[in-house]
């Protein structure tokens, strides 16, 4: 009579927050150098809202679901697809997708949009407490983000608010940079180069 034996294999991935938050970086850079008139137009903000805001964020939402990682998985892929989603909006407003469509376009409706992201991300903004402070920050940048295009959408307040997104979002794309590289150099190098800061240990204890 045989003895039944098992192994057990480990499969390891890499951390996907690199190449995540600097898809995050870049789309806001490009989106916030129109908001704040440095650059005009959107024909050249849509393929990196597409591929560095999208696909960059997906493929690490992707990754992130490998490590059981929830918050990761969850706040990559919705960003991910507001970014689908803003790229092909931009697409109708622009006429290439149709006259109809692009006649058809009422801007409070991505008001709602809005306002449904703010909610989301002020929920994300209490997890990000416990990951590490660069982390919290961007999500912070991100509700003023949300806060000024959903009031901008509206209309209310619309010079203030239009200002107040801009600046918010120019702010996650320098922050998010310095998150994508401490995320890369740190598990590079096996200790802290670039420091992110401890969690708050409010919800849950430090470890």
């Amino acid at each position: 009579m045989q003895n039944a034996s098992s192994t057990h294999v480990k499969i390891m991935t890499a951390d996907p927050s690199g190449i995540g938050l600097f898809g995050l970086a870049i789309v806001t850079l490009v989106a916030s150098s129109q908001k704040l008139g440095i650059t005009d137009g959107l024909s050249y903000a849509i393929p990196w809202a597409i591929f560095l805001g999208a696909f960059a964020q997906l493929f690490a939402s992707i990754q992130d679901a490998k490590h059981n990682n929830t918050f990761g998985m969850t706040a990559f892929g919705a960003y991910a697809f507001f970014w689908f989603a803003m790229g092909t909006s931009w697409l109708i407003k622009l006429g290439v997708l149709g006259p109809e469509l692009a006649a058809g376009v009422d801007g409070k409706q991505l008001g709602f949009a809005f306002a449904g992201y703010l909610i989301f991300t002020l929920f994300m903004t209490i997890g990000a407490m416990e990951t590490h402070k660069v982390l919290f920050f961007i999500f912070v940048l991100i509700d003023l983000l949300f806060l000024g295009l959903s009031f901008d959408a509206f209309g209310i307040a619309p010079e203030l608010f239009h200002s107040l997104a801009a600046y918010a979002e120019m702010g996650i794309g320098l922050l998010s940079l310095y998150g994508a590289g401490a995320a890369v150099l740190n598990v590079h190098f096996g200790r802290v180069f670039l420091p992110v800061g401890r969690p708050f240990g409010i919800f849950k204890a430090r470890d």
